[in-house]
């Protein structure tokens, strides 16, 4: 019997999905649970594993093809099997637009995979066509289904009627960019927030450039980071620390963890201190929901990892219930199959902190963006020794700055500096006894 292979839900939030990669083309063998092709949404890159062992016998959607959630983009049956494209993904796939970096070629020019041709009517029955991802019942407007809920929020913050916008994705969607737009247009009300922002002019190109489309996860980033600008008020605070403490005692352990396994780094001791610090500084760790503020229960850390084409957050989840060890194994784990594309989707969601670590490439500090809706991140910046002054004599010490970004609509200057001077503290006095 002939398997549907539909597009996942990879987050709650998650609509759409675009695929990047066919692994496996018409007419190859698969087995349950191999990789299948390559996705990018708003918050991860994955491969997508196999539903069922067989013969993949169609292919609905293109490479570089948007298409929603449960949406049927392939077609999984027996040796010998030729399926037609199911009709109900070819009708939700988008029309061809101007922007050419969703329905064009693979960057390294590599043509997309093949649909097969529509077969005659069959005698059979077709293979049972998932349903679209069920819409949630009106409220307020006729428009919600229309709409993702990050979108309903922008909208909220603006003051913004959806009904007022033609969306321009699949089935009249509204998307972010339909929205930003409007807003950057004057189309929020005189309540909405001003705009300070000019809309971006187009750039002329000069002889000699390379032009290329951006990636799906460069122009996800890049959306994410305006928004993030636009709804928080980003202010930083940098602390000087002094690691010879830790670095001491990650000399003195190191070997010992790598016996286990695991590599005891500096990010280790920052993560194990900053989660200890967030449960007394619980504002730091929340969230801004309107008028609300929510005040997270669980710590869950969020690592920024950087990849040859972006960057990606995943997070671990109850991390203030880990001691050193288990913080250490979890960063590497993450960061390793953030790498290697093997992060499952609930592996991305639900962060309630994040740290940053442009340090690994000798920035003294960064002025990190946060990580919306959370209202803090720390940026760790490159440790080294410096001469410093102690007790009015000039010593070396292996030292290092940590930033703060914070959202000044909920963590005030006073609040923000408390949790770092809490945090340098911390580092400074770690307790050999917790690694």
């Amino acid at each position: 019997m002939a398997t549907p292979v539909v597009m996942p839900q990879m987050g709650e939030s998650i609509a759409e999905g675009t695929i990047v990669r066919w692994i496996k083309k018409v007419g190859d063998t698969v087995d349950r649970d191999e990789p299948l092709f390559e996705i990018s949404t708003d918050k991860v890159d994955a491969e997508i594993p196999s539903p069922a062992a067989g013969v993949l016998t169609a292919i609905a959607v293109k490479e570089g093809e948007t298409v929603p959630v449960n949406s049927v983009v392939a077609t999984i049956g027996v040796a010998g099997e030729v399926a037609a494209a199911p009709a109900a993904a070819t009708a939700t796939k988008p029309a061809p637009t101007g922007n050419g970096s969703k329905h064009s070629a693979q960057a390294d020019g590599t043509p997309g995979a093949t649909v097969a041709a529509p077969a005659p009517p069959s005698t059979t029955n077709p293979p049972p066509v998932a349903a679209a991802a069920p819409a949630p019942a009106p409220a307020e407007s006729g428009e919600r289904q229309k709409s993702s809920p990050l979108v309903r929020r922008i909208a909220k913050e603006h003051n913004v009627d959806i009904a007022q916008i033609q969306g321009s994705g699949i089935g009249g969607r509204v998307t972010k960019e339909d929205i930003l737009g409007f807003i950057d247009n004057g189309g929020a009300t005189q309540t909405a927030r001003p705009m300070s922002e000019p809309a971006p002019q187009p750039v002329a190109s000069m002889s000699g450039d390379q032009v290329v489309p951006m990636s799906v996860m460069r122009k996800k980033i890049a959306e994410h980071m305006v928004l993030s600008k636009r709804t928080s008020a980003h202010v930083y605070s940098v602390f000087e620390v002094n690691y010879s403490r830790v670095d001491q005692i990650r000399k003195a352990k190191k070997d010992d963890y790598e016996r286990q396994g695991v590599k005891l780094t500096f990010t280790s001791f920052i993560a194990k201190v900053a989660v200890d610090c967030l449960r007394r500084h619980k504002t730091v760790n929340a969230s801004i929901d309107g008028d609300n503020i929510i005040y997270r229960s669980d710590i869950n850390l969020g690592i920024a990892v950087a990849l040859d084409n972006g960057l990606i957050v995943p997070v671990i989840k109850g991390a203030g219930e880990k001691n050193t060890l288990g913080l250490s194994r979890a960063i590497q784990d993450i960061a390793d199959r953030a790498r290697a594309k093997k992060l499952n989707p609930e592996e991305v969601h639900h962060g309630t902190f994040t740290i940053t670590n442009p340090g690994n490439f000798g920035a003294q500090f960064g002025l990190p963006i946060i990580n919306q809706p959370q209202v803090a991140i720390l940026g760790v910046g490159t440790i080294e020794k410096r001469a410093v002054v102690i007790d009015d004599a000039i010593g070396i010490r292996l030292m290092g700055y940590l930033t703060l970004g914070y959202d000044h609509r909920l963590v005030d200057g006073a609040v923000a500096d408390q949790f770092m001077a809490d945090v340098k503290k911390g580092i400074e006095n770690f307790d050999p006894a917790q690694v």
